[in-house]
């Protein structure tokens, strides 16, 4: 819910930003007509840029993966107790 709040106090400071830039002359009007598309480009910019440095530095689990072949084992001799052909290993 704080994190809501965050949010929207956000959007209320930027819109009231983006209504004083409309009311005064410190900016050409048609600049700052387009100011919501600016920011809304480079919030997907920056979003694209997170996810591709997440993916850059995606971090390799050496204990998980053994985990996860653990598991594994243990289900395949599972499902072979019950009857089920999981194939070969």
């Amino acid at each position: 819910m704080k994190h809501i709040i965050k949010i929207m106090a956000l959007l209320v400071a930027l819109s009231a930003f983006w209504i004083s830039l409309l009311q005064t002359s410190v900016l050409p009007e048609s600049y700052t007509w387009l100011l919501p598309l600016y920011f809304i480009v480079s919030l997907g910019s920056y979003g694209l840029l997170m996810v591709g440095v997440g993916l850059m530095r995606f971090p390799t689990c050496p204990q998980e993966a053994i985990l996860l072949q653990e598991d594994i084992v243990e289900a395949k001799g599972f499902l072979n107790g019950k009857g089920v052909d999981v194939g070969s290993d």
